[in-house]
């Protein structure tokens, strides 16, 4: 993870977000190959692959959180983060949950916890944000958007439900950068 590796800027992005200066990173969280788990780093390749502005990156952040956690506290500091994955929370399969992200008080062995399992390989949007929280790595503005999965056998393609939500989730992620550089 490059942290600000992916994204190119576009002339006919948001205006003035370079003079600003103001910078967004746009992060998918999930394990490559679970099928509707995959949710947030598919929808990474395909932003990717898009035009934005200068300031915008788009990146998988599914290396792990401490990882993440260490690329974060080396890079400048962004202004606003949007994080998508899939994630289980009982819902209708294909469900998009958007909100911003209101950090609980975790104490330091639910902290350390969420660390041993970082370090050996789990990847959960939870555990990123509150190790991210913990260690204050986390920009002023956090925007979450989950996606319920309905299959999460091994396999490279999502359901029905869950690719339907995923072009949805495009569109909301275009206006949650727009909004942040505004």
């Amino acid at each position: 993870m490059g942290l600000g590796s992916v994204a190119a800027p576009s002339a006919d992005a948001v205006p003035g977000a370079a003079v600003r200066g103001r910078r967004v990173l746009v992060g998918g969280v999930g394990y490559t190959n679970l099928r509707d788990l995959s949710a947030g780093p598919l929808l990474v390749e395909r932003l990717a692959c898009l035009d934005w502005p200068a300031g915008v990156d788009v990146e998988d952040l599914s290396a792990g959180a401490v990882h993440v956690l260490h690329a974060l506290q080396a890079a400048e500091p962004y202004d606003a983060m949007i994080l998508v994955a899939g994630v289980r929370r009982g819902d209708a399969p294909g469900t998009v949950r958007c909100a911003p992200y209101r950090p609980s008080r975790r104490s330091d062995d639910e902290i350390q916890g969420w660390v041993a399992e970082a370090v050996t390989g789990l990847i959960s949007l939870d555990a990123l944000l509150a190790i991210l929280g913990r260690f204050e790595a986390l920009p002023p503005r956090v925007t979450v958007i989950e996606v319920e999965p309905r299959d999460e056998d091994w396999g490279p393609v999502v359901s029905e439900p869950v690719q339907v939500a995923l072009a949805a989730v495009e569109t909301l992620v275009r206006r949650e950068v727009e909004k942040w550089l505004a």
